[in-house]
C-alpha cells in the first residue's frame, strides 16, 4: 500500500513539474514572438489609464491633505 503511494506522489510531481516547465516554456515563446494578442494589449492599455487616473486622483488628495493641515496649523497657532 505504501509503495503505491509513493509511485503515485512520484508520478503525479513528475507531471506536475512537466506542465510548468511546458507552461513556462510556452509563455517565453509567445513573449518572444510578439507579447501579447490585441485583446491583450487592450486589456493592459486600459489597466494603465486605470492606474494613472488613480495616481493622479492620489496626488490631488495629498494636495488637499496638506492644505487642511495647512488651514488646521495656522488656526491652532491663532488660537494660541
Amino acid at each position: 500500500m505504501h509503495g503505491v503511494l509513493i509511485i503515485a506522489i512520484v508520478f503525479g510531481g513528475t507531471v506536475l513539474a512537466l506542465a510548468v516547465i511546458g507552461s513556462t516554456i510556452l509563455m517565453a515563446i509567445k513573449t518572444m514572438k510578439g507579447g501579447l494578442s490585441r485583446k491583450g494589449q487592450k486589456v493592459q492599455t486600459e489597466e494603465a489609464r486605470m492606474i494613472q487616473e488613480i495616481y493622479q486622483g492620489l496626488s490631488r488628495m495629498e494636495e488637499r491633505v496638506e492644505s487642511l493641515e495647512t488651514i488646521i496649523l495656522d488656526r491652532e497657532r491663532k488660537d494660541h
